[in-house]
């Protein structure tokens, strides 16, 4: 073995505190980085290879009726590869569990036979048999939540008759990957199934023999979708179509898409923290490491070794320290991935959910976390080449002390010599105090970011469901019914207040930006469905003009006073420029709001509700949703409950798992700066407090001269950590802002605290292991050897 690898070996043997906790730090950013990564490519793997091989449509379009006969023009449309025609209704749906009924959504399927386009992947049981309407399939996350298996029962309402139902097999489907219905925020295998049965026999429940009301497409490749959508939409428009859309604004791929672009942020945006406060811990080290060993340095270049090679020495002393955290980092990675993905799959339906980890995330890691310990070493390195034999065998000149701003102002003598101590060697040295708290605030600031999004789904769901919708349950109605229908429904027993709402499908356009949403139109006094200002304050729909969402006009790039037109995409489809009147703060979703009877007028019909916000008398709740079971213009009825469970079940899980592994993370980053900052420290003054000792200082008292050093740090990091903390929460709002979300940046007073007490505790316990190494100095030692 070489000399100098010699002393490699005992360098990294007596400094193994310093190694572990630096090479900790770098396998937390790699981990972060790896994690993040093999979970992206696991998700778009897996997602890829199923849309393939289950022909997944790129167009999808919705009508009210179009003869069978009209396919063969959609197949003429130049760009169009195949079309399938379907029949889909939303009808009530009973699955005897009690509570309201869940919506089912029946799609019919080729009679025999796989669907050409979205084919169905069967978990268990067979396809039904053809004509037969009382034979479904369900989609999976329905049946596991309801426990059904083959040859169970269900109960629906179709086209106002009870129908009931038996379950043929469990499928999956790519167009359901989350099974989400347009509108919805999130997934909801409780209150919604999707139930795929034969053609033959919708057609004769809803009296749809040679029509359709849905159509999917797939493309001829290298063909632009815009306009076969736009050629789509002219053939459909006669037919009341509402406006086809591509795969891109389908729901279920629209919320896959934000997941694995989330976790592509992640790797991006999180491991650069950790590596750069890694980054710092070697600069710091192995600068300390070139200042102890000066005359080693000295006689090296004395006996001819080449400031190359001695260069390289010291960064191999780096790179081992950087190799050994990134290869932890990239089996921790692994390891965290297979987590993460194992979080998606309760709500992510696919046929395979496998972990890949390509050949390029390690090495791509690897090569990372190499340039970080390049560019923590580089100062360090720099210094030994221009260190000069003759200069360094001597001892480095002592440092110059000053007054501090305290000493000026006279409060020296309130300081106490061992206060004065402490305030003059961190005043000595300004730049590493100044960078110790830098590396502390990051510390802080990943506390706080990894609770972040905690306290703004926690703030977004408060504001949504129970300023904003305040009713319990929402009834949607097969058709627009007049103001007599919610009346109706007012009277019913345990039903406290009912408000009826008009949805219309519309096209906004403000110049040549255009945007597909709903316009809901709302009662004068509405108390179930309030809409809110920026300061969460109700207001009311204005008389005139409508009301949007910040983010929609942000989409449209209009504000208050605006004109847009409004291209109504049902009825009679009338185009109307409307006033923008105002923004309103809602955080899911992106629509416009108006006045109900404006609405009308818009419309030219007579007031309509399209669905009525309930308050229900919880005592009389069970009761209440028999009956709505059993009305037949009533479509589905959905709980608000219900969907505040399905957020339980699917982001709150994967927002835990994110916040214990960053709360992790971070205070394996404080242990690592205050343990190296301590030790280091340590190192530096050792001949110091050896000498304070012989002096008659106690151990206890030498101990707070050090450690008050590091507890000013610490208290003096903690308001640039939160606020650092604050900053990336913004950044990281703004990144996963998506179609249907816009998460508030909103940090409780809680998460604060929070973040103060784990750096606080990290910083406690490094303490202590230096204090241990304090007690046991060896005076004599010591004392015989001045830097």
């Amino acid at each position: 073995m070489r000399t100098l690898d010699r002393k490699l070996l005992r360098d990294l043997a007596r400094m193994k505190g310093q190694v572990v906790t630096i090479a900790l730090v770098v396998a937390c950013g790699i981990a972060s980085f790896v994690s993040a990564l093999t979970t992206y490519e696991s998700l778009r793997a897996s997602q890829r290879a199923y849309y393939e091989t289950s022909r997944f449509a790129q167009v999808f379009a919705r009508l009210e009726r179009a003869p069978a006969s009209l396919a063969a023009r959609l197949r003429e449309v130049p760009g169009v590869a195949q079309v399938e025609t379907r029949l889909v209704f939303d009808v009530s749906l009973d699955a005897g569990a009690g509570g309201p009924p869940a919506v089912g959504r029946m799609v019919s399927i080729p009679e025999g036979v796989q669907p050409a386009l979205n084919a169905l992947h069967l978990r268990a049981g067979r396809l039904v048999e053809p004509g037969r309407v009382e034979e479904v399939l369900v989609s999976e996350g329905f049946a596991g939540f309801h426990r059904l298996r083959v040859g169970d029962r269900l109960a629906a309402v179709l086209n106002g008759r009870r129908q009931d139902l038996r379950v043929t097999g469990v499928a999956l489907s790519p167009e359901y990957v989350f099974a989400i219905r347009g509108g919805d925020p999130l997934p909801d295998d409780r209150g919604f199934a999707v139930l795929w049965t034969s053609r033959a026999g919708l057609e004769a429940a809803f009296d749809m023999a040679g029509a359709f009301n849905d159509v999917v497409l797939t493309l001829a490749p290298g063909v632009d979708d815009r306009a076969v959508i736009d050629a789509t939409d002219r053939l459909l428009e006669p037919y009341g179509g509402i406006g086809a859309i591509a795969r891109a604004e389908q729901p279920s791929h629209r919320f896959i898409e934000d997941e694995i672009r989330q976790n592509q942020t992640m790797a991006t945006t999180i491991p650069p923290i950790f590596l750069g406060v890694a980054a710092f811990l070697l600069n710091v080290v192995l600068g300390r490491l070139v200042t102890t060993q000066r005359e080693q340095i000295a006689a090296m270049k004395a006996v001819g070794y080449a400031n190359a090679t001695i260069g390289l020495h010291y960064l191999k002393f780096v790179l081992v320290v950087v190799l050994a955290g990134a290869v932890a980092g990239i089996v921790l990675g692994a390891g965290l991935g297979r987590l993460m993905l194992s979080a998606y799959a309760p709500f992510v339906r696919m046929p395979h959910l496998d972990f890949h980890m390509t050949a390029w995330i390690p090495l791509l890691a690897a090569a990372v976390s190499v340039v970080a310990a390049i560019a923590g070493a580089f100062g360090a390195l720099r210094g030994v080449a221009a260190l000069a034999p003759a200069e360094a065998m001597r001892p480095a000149a002592p440092r110059v002390y000053h007054r501090t701003l305290l000493e000026r102002g006279g409060l020296h003598a309130w300081l106490g010599p061992r206060r004065l101590m402490a305030t003059r060697n961190i005043s000595g040295r300004p730049m590493r105090a100044l960078l110790t708290s830098a590396g502390i605030a990051c510390a802080v600031g990943i506390v706080v970011l990894s609770r972040w999004s905690h306290d703004a789904v926690g703030f977004m769901l408060d504001a949504q469901f129970r300023l904003a919708e305040r009713g319990d349950a929402t009834v949607v109605f097969a058709d627009p019914v007049p103001p007599r229908g919610v009346r109706e429904l007012a009277e019913l027993p345990g039903v406290l207040r009912a408000e009826g709402q008009r949805v219309v499908a519309v096209q906004l356009r403000a110049g040549h930006r255009t945007y597909r949403t709903a316009i809901l139109g709302l009662p004068a006094d509405a108390e179930l469905r309030r809409l809110l200002d920026a300061n969460l304050r109700p207001i009311a729909p204005p008389p005139d003009g409508v009301l949007l969402t910040e983010r929609l006009g942000e989409r449209l790039g209009v504000k208050a006073g605006d004109e847009i037109l409004v291209e109504v995409r049902e009825g009679e489809r009338p185009k109307r420029t409307v006033v923008v009147a105002g923004l309103v703060n809602d955080m899911i979703g992106m629509a416009g709001y108006m006045d109900g009877r404006a609405l009308a007028r818009l419309l030219r019909e007579d007031e309509r509700a399209s669905l009525a916000a309930i308050a229900v008398d919880p005592r009389r709740a069970e009761e209440l949703y028999g009956r709505l079971k059993g009305i037949g213009r009533v479509a589905t009825v959905t709980e608000k409950v219900t969907a505040l469970r399905a957020f339980e079940d699917t982001t709150a899980s994967f927002i835990l798992v994110f916040t214990a592994i960053l709360t992790a993370f971070a205070v394996v980053i404080a242990v690592g700066v205050v343990y190296n900052t301590a030790r280091i420290a340590l190192q530096e003054r050792a001949w110091e407090l050896a000498s304070l000792r012989v002096l008659g200082f106690t151990r206890g008292e030498v101990s707070r001269i050090l450690l008050a050093e590091i507890g000013v740090q610490l208290v003096v990091a903690l308001p640039p950590g939160m606020w650092l903390g604050y900053q990336a929460s913004r950044g990281l709002a703004r990144l996963h802002e998506t179609e249907m979300f816009r998460i508030p940046v909103i940090v409780e007073p809680a998460t604060y605290a929070w973040s103060a007490i784990v750096v606080l505790a990290a910083g406690l316990a490094s303490a202590l292991i230096v204090r241990r190494r304090i007690d046991r100095l060896d005076l004599v030692s010591v004392l015989k050897t001045r830097e």
